[in-house]
């Protein structure tokens, strides 16, 4: 059967899930944003308004995008077809989703965490532990957006402590979340969902200052010296400037445009800002060197200070670290994943040659 393409037409998704049509079974999903919920598009459970679906091409895809997986139509199933091992941790997730997961949990199931792992690794690009937190802290996140208590936030989020989710959200943004349910003022963050997985942006009533897929190695860091820089008092919800990057976010990955019309904020030297605003004039369906990008700013000499700089970049996608490649024209270099850089590059071709 062939594949749906990564942005396949929302409207036709749509009309397939209101008719539950089975030629979409294995081929297309549905998550529900008021819900945090991801369904087979054949689901019985009552439809959501259009507005409020984002279309995935794989369970991993919805995964990696925080969504959980619905209990009625169980659409983890094909995607863990042929593993065991696979099946049945996903099995006693779909059954705990706010269980605080550890390695001795595993061990306890009879099973060897470093298998476990490496399963989970092979097929959804994240540790089962990794991905249990994520759906974890994410349900926290929502709750704390919404005005909820911290201690009523900790519960949804399924911690078993509320000094375990403090510490949780002190990890990546520098300070607990008390502090961020009180940030109406300044800098706030909020979880977007895209078809190459989860993002964070952090952005004020005026300008975005970071947008960083949630599984970057260097998020928390990134996210310290934000908030440093801030003095503290990143908050969680979201401002226009949120609404229109998610907007125009959606534009992107739908095939419909490759620019962004968003004010930034770009924290870093003169060099670093330097090196960031060249990226930018790189077009859609273009790609250049490191060493093209060193002369284009009148530095040729400092290709490794160029590269370092690329990768130091904290507003992925609308800054387009992606277009950057090797000499030889390999892919190299993307902290958001060398798989996810591939298809930025063929999602942007596309829109070129459209």
């Amino acid at each position: 059967m062939d594949t749906l393409p990564l942005t396949p037409d929302s409207a036709a998704l749509y009309q397939a899930l209101i008719r539950r049509d089975p030629a979409y079974e294995g081929r297309a999903w549905v998550g529900v944003a008021t819900t945090g919920i991801f369904c087979r598009l054949t689901c019985p459970a009552r439809k959501p308004r259009p507005e409020n679906c984002r279309w995935f091409a794989s369970p991993a895809e919805a995964l990696a995008a925080g969504f959980r997986p619905c209990r009625r139509c169980h659409p983890l199933g094909a995607e863990a077809e042929g593993d065991a091992v696979l099946r049945r941790m996903l099995d006693a997730l779909e059954a705990d989703p706010g269980r605080r997961w550890t390695e001795a949990d595993v061990a306890a199931l009879g099973l060897d965490p470093s298998t476990v792992r490496r399963a989970f690794k092979r097929h959804y690009g994240m540790s089962f532990l990794e991905l249990a937190r994520q759906m974890r802290l994410r349900e926290g996140a929502r709750a704390l957006a919404e005005g909820a208590p911290v201690i009523a936030a900790q519960l949804d989020a399924g911690f078993d402590s509320a000094s375990g989710f403090r510490d949780a959200f002190a990890r990546l943004f520098g300070h607990p979340p008390a502090a961020m349910a009180g940030g109406a003022q300044g800098l706030v963050a909020e979880w977007l969902d895209t078809p190459l997985g989860g993002m964070i942006a952090v952005a004020d009533a005026h300008s975005l200052h970071l947008l960083e897929f949630t599984d970057r190695k260097g998020l928390a860091a990134e996210l310290q010296r934000l908030s440093k820089a801030a003095g503290g008092r990143i908050g969680l919800g979201r401002t226009s400037v949120t609404d229109a990057a998610e907007a125009q976010l959606q534009r992107y990955f739908a095939g419909e445009s490759g620019d962004f019309e968003l004010q930034l904020t770009l924290h870093g030297t003169q060099f670093l800002r330097q090196v960031w605003e060249e990226l930018r004039r790189i077009p859609p369906g273009a790609t250049v060197s490191y060493g093209e990008l060193a002369a284009r700013i009148g530095r040729p000499s400092a290709v490794r200070a160029v590269a370092r700089a690329v990768g130091s970049n904290q507003i992925a996608i609308v800054v387009p670290c992606h277009r950057v490649i090797g000499a030889d024209g390999s892919l190299t270099g993307y902290a958001g994943g060398l798989w996810r850089k591939q298809a930025l590059i063929a999602i942007e071709r596309k829109l070129a040659a459209g």
